[in-house]
């Protein structure tokens, strides 16, 4: 999604991003999915004024007391039977995003070189996020055995863990990670803890004592990890029947060997690389699901030393009073600890109330009114704040082809204009959202490819519990995007471990292997500091 950038400080045009080449002999960090679609033009007035559209407007606040937990706010509430995407694969998404791309060089703030295509980041799901150089290279990262990793101080709030850790950091609050970004808000930071953690948990498991074991632990925690991101996470957003056709094997029930994937679209000729058309537009999905507040734990108001009912217990992502916002890259109160059980579907959590899981909001056509104007200490003043406008603008630039010809490239049925709306995918608003059309002309058979992902999953709203997912057009582009480059990794678990499945000890009670039963381990860890 970049996901989401809301957060970026370092964010910006990755290295050898602005010159992903069009020739079918090109092969660099970046390239295109669809070399020989024209690029589609627009006015920055014409996007300027669509990212108008797209920013929200702020949403009144909704009174909290101990007595009626009144936090369902517009776009939550969805019941069992029509279940939403949760809050945390937003987050969880961000974190991926960080494992396959990384320019500590690059900023928003300044321009490089257009001929460097080199990246820090391997384009593989290979966790080096999580591992930095290694444990030679930087063993103030690990714990003594070499094995491990570090933990940093302790955090309360989360009732189902006493042993909840932040991030190791410095005397001056700043991460000592293997990936800086995993500490640009509160919670994917406590989603970097706890995937070193479930490190832990799998050295634990594995009895790992020496330097020489660290290669089989991280190896068993990489292999998991690739199974919840093809059977979770890609489940999850691009839908399981779209996943399947991607990877027939799952539907049959058989081998990879037997069942080969898929691929239609993304298929590098001799090195795998990351396509704009995934980039910048496609894997953007997620700005859309970003809340403009979350419950991390069932701390109470009272708790906090406050008057009863005085303080919302959920916390902003940008607020001018810093000591609330979710804002990283600093140490965060102590009380503070994530319970993952209320971002993602940990399997007792009741359908409403403060211990709910906290649905995302909707891949739809519209962005919270906070990510309208990125504050300076996320963007450090730089030009267009406005998320949206940053996005379709960065597509202009990248000449992305139209939403439309990407569509009719795929073989997909193209939206006709008069469906094209821009807005919130709810029942209020959904037939008073704007025709595409009418902010302009030059959107006519033309839509930014960014917004037209967006727009496609917003079709398949019928009511406020519509479970959306990525339609036809980006769903295809991010899938075949991961599978692909999990293939082309020689050492993973779709190439390598062919006939490999999770641990059983670490399976849920449905038999399967996602996040919350990573986290579940994650939290059984010994504690390491």
């Amino acid at each position: 999604m970049e996901i989401p950038t809301p957060f970026h400080r370092i964010h910006g045009t990755v290295r050898g991003l602005d010159s992903a080449g069009r020739s079918s002999q090109f092969e660099g960090r970046f390239g295109r999915m669809f070399r020989a679609l024209p690029a589609a033009t627009f006015s920055p007035a014409a996007l300027h004024d669509l990212a108008g559209k797209i920013t929200a407007e702020p949403e009144p606040p909704t009174e909290v007391t101990p007595e009626t937990d009144a936090d369902d706010e517009e776009n939550a509430g969805p019941d069992r039977k029509h279940p939403a995407i949760s809050a945390g694969y937003t987050y969880w998404g961000q974190f991926i995003d960080h494992d396959l791309t990384f320019d500590p060089a690059s900023s928003l703030q300044k321009t490089d070189d257009p001929d460097a295509l080199v990246d820090f980041r391997t384009p593989r799901f290979d966790l080096d996020n999580i591992y930095g150089r290694g444990p030679d290279d930087q063993p103030y990262m690990y714990a003594d055995d070499g094995v491990r990793l570090r933990l940093g101080r302790q955090l309360t709030g989360n009732k189902r863990d006493s042993l909840s850790r932040d991030l190791p950091r410095t005397a001056a609050g700043r991460a000592i990670i293997g990936d800086p970004r995993n500490d640009e808000n509160v919670i994917v930071s406590q989603l970097q803890a706890t995937f070193l953690r479930f490190h832990n948990r799998v050295a634990d498991v594995l009895k790992a004592r020496t330097p020489d074991d660290f290669a089989e632990v991280q190896r068993t925690v990489r292999w998991h990890y690739q199974w919840a991101v093809v059977n979770d996470f890609l489940k999850t957003i691009i839908g399981e029947t779209l996943l399947k056709e991607i990877l027939p094997h799952l539907a049959q029930n058989g081998s990879i060997v037997n069942f080969p994937p898929n691929l239609r679209f993304y298929k590098p000729r001799k090195e795998s690389f990351i396509p704009v058309e995934f980039s910048v537009a496609a894997y953007r999905f997620g700005h859309s699901m970003v809340r403009p507040q979350y419950r991390l734990n069932e701390i109470t108001p009272e708790q906090e030393g406050h008057p009863e009912g005085k303080v919302d217990p959920r916390l902003p992502i940008f607020s001018s009073d810093g000591s609330l916002s979710l804002v990283g890259f600093k140490e965060f109160p102590s009380t503070w600890a994530v319970d993952w059980s209320l971002f993602f579907d940990m399997g007792d959590a009741p359908e409403f109330g403060k211990k709910r899981v906290q649905p995302a909001y909707k891949i739809d056509t519209s962005l919270v009114n906070p990510l309208g104007k990125l504050p300076d200490s996320v963007i450090g003043g730089a030009a267009f704040p406005a998320l949206a406008e940053r996005n379709l603008l960065r597509g202009l630039r990248m000449q992305l082809p139209s939403g439309q010809a990407v569509a009719c490239a795929m073989g997909i049925p193209v939206i006709p204009d008069e469906q094209l709306r821009v807005g919130k995918a709810n029942e209020e608003d959904f037939e008073k959202n704007p025709l595409l059309v009418s902010i302009s002309k030059e959107f006519e058979g033309n839509a930014p490819l960014w917004y037209y992902v967006l727009a496609e999953s917003q079709l398949a709203f019928k009511n406020d519990k519509t479970p959306i997912r990525l339609g036809p057009v980006g769903g295809r582009i991010v899938g075949e995007v991961f599978v692909g480059l999990m293939l082309h990794d020689s050492h993973s678990v779709l190439s390598q471990g062919k006939c490999w499945k999770p641990r059983q000890d670490f399976l849920g009670k449905t038999g399967n292997f996602g996040i919350a039963e990573l986290i579940a381990q994650a939290l059984k860890a010994k504690d390491v500091v």
